[in-house]
């Protein structure tokens, strides 16, 4: 079994990934404003430039960093730079918020146990970057969201909690991916804080939250 207790003092130092509009990012930093949370968003790391997680962090005062693929010969050194600019906060958990690229072995190593990500379907139904749309296609009555630790596999780390929404028979991928990013809002929030409030066990799948 891992232990990971809670930092002291506190707060909780946050590193939050993100590729897109930065709607979890500003879950998380709307739910920072409060001392009560236990945690701060001390950077921002994303993968594009000119995106809107972005945006979020500048007008929060939030640093932030960018590191593209496309600027490395080899995906090696885009994770060992990506690694190496969210070191630079000595982040006690680092938080996929939409993320949208797999990160190699030196990053999950060094985060091991500490790495939050969120996924549109209960895992492990429906892994991969189409969860939404595969839910649907598949026919399933109700799917929702998962929150996990990230390991080497794609969608396969211990699960931390998960929450259920309903399929109507009227959904189309939007519609329904709307829904499931309500509750994934609320699902990070309450996980990233009690996360950072009370510390964490992993024995084998199984994740503990004092």
């Amino acid at each position: 079994m891992r232990h990971f207790p809670p930092p002291t003092p506190g707060p909780a130092r946050l590193v939050v990934l993100a590729s897109g509009s930065g709607t979890n990012l500003q879950a998380l930093l709307d739910a920072c404003a409060d001392p009560a949370f236990g945690a701060e968003v001390v950077a921002v790391g994303t993968d594009r430039k000119g995106i809107g997680a972005l945006d979020r962090a500048a007008a929060a005062g939030v640093p932030a960093f960018t590191v593209r693929v496309k600027d490395f010969p080899e995906r090696a050194q885009w994770d060992a730079a990506l690694t190496e600019e969210a070191r630079r906060f000595r982040p006690d958990l680092v938080v996929s918020a939409g993320f949208m690229k797999i990160v190699g072995p030196a990053f999950v190593a060094e985060y091991a146990g500490r790495f939050v990500n969120t996924h549109p379907a209960l895992l492990p139904a429906f892994p991969g970057a189409h969860g939404v749309r595969d839910a649907l296609a598949y026919g399933a009555k109700v799917t929702g969201c998962t929150v996990h630790f990230v390991d080497a596999g794609v969608d396969t780390g211990p699960v931390i909690a998960q929450g259920v929404v309903e399929v109507r028979p009227d959904d189309t991928e939007p519609l329904l991916h709307e829904r499931i990013k309500a509750v994934e809002h609320r699902l990070l929030v309450d996980v990233v804080g009690r996360l950072a409030r009370e510390g964490h066990s992993i024995e084998g799948r199984r994740v503990s939250i004092p």
